[in-house]
């Protein structure tokens, strides 16, 4: 293994601008991820790591004979000093590895393959802006066993290092996928999923619609809400009462309060 010990090594430069820049992470095809549990969803997920960056050599070794197993193709592992890791890594517990990954696309035509004979349950966020609300609504989708996070017309990138550090791995344990609102809204329709969206006007109580048919829960952001688009693209508008003297929850919170429903309903009728 080769071992970094230069900040100004040229591998190290490339990783960091990955890292910041969405840019080049959609030029190049390629996103950072970081800590060890976070890269074994990534592996498990089927996805190809590109390179690895460790202070441990195990670690590195981990890596590649997961993927060598899995698909033939061989990561390179880079050996880096202390001080190099403490600059590419976010956070300190993350087990001493950073890795270079390449980007997955997911078409809305493969969830139905994935969910075929089941009633699927699919999450919706519209223009979502902040990775750390998403990389929530993720983890939240992942305990709550949803289809599939679909992500339509983002204001953020699905690999934003912040996005995959909130959802602790959950962006690939999910099958999410990012598309238009317009082509969401025609698949929907086309395959018999009742779109329910979240909004406080000229709404009925959340836990007095029908959940267990095919349901896609449409959220849009705290600023602003869901666009005219969704709107008038719904079967039924639903809402979660609101006691106090504020209008709004964090789109998280409010994600997992009716994904949790649906879990209930439909627990109901598997009894």
């Amino acid at each position: 293994m080769e071992l970094i010990t230069s900040l100004q090594n040229p591998k190290i430069k490339h990783l960091l601008l990955l890292q910041q820049k969405s840019s080049l992470r959609r030029e190049e095809g390629l996103f950072v991820v970081e800590g060890r549990r976070e890269l074994m969803h990534c592996l498990d997920a089927g996805y190809e790591v590109d390179s690895v960056f460790t202070v441990s050599e195990e670690q590195g070794i981990e890596v590649l004979c997961k993927q060598s197993i899995q698909t033939g193709n061989i990561p390179i592992i880079y050996n880096v000093s202390s001080k190099v890791y403490e600059k590419i890594a976010y956070r300190g517990s993350t087990e001493g590895i950073v890795a270079v990954v390449k980007v997955r696309h997911r078409s809305l035509e493969s969830l139905k393959e994935l969910h075929e004979g089941r009633s699927p349950l699919y999450v919706v966020l519209e223009s979502v802006e902040k990775p750390g609300n998403l990389g929530a609504v993720l983890r939240s989708a992942d305990a709550a066993g949803v289809s599939a996070v679909i992500v339509c017309d983002p204001l953020t990138d699905l690999y934003n290092p912040n996005l995959i550090r909130s959802s602790i791995g959950a962006v690939f344990t999910v099958p999410t996928v990012v598309c238009t609102s317009d082509d969401c809204i025609s698949f929907f329709k086309e395959n018999g999923v009742q779109i329910l969206t979240a909004q406080l006007q000229d709404s009925s109580l959340y836990y007095d619609q029908d959940m267990v048919r095919p349901t896609a829960i449409v959220m849009g952001t705290e600023a602003t809400g869901l666009t005219d688009v969704w709107r008038k693209a719904a079967d039924a508008h639903i809402r979660i009462p609101m006691l106090g003297q504020l209008d709004s929850l964090n789109v998280s919170v409010s994600a997992a309060i009716l994904m949790y429903e649906a879990v209930r309903q439909r627990s109901l009728t598997s009894n």
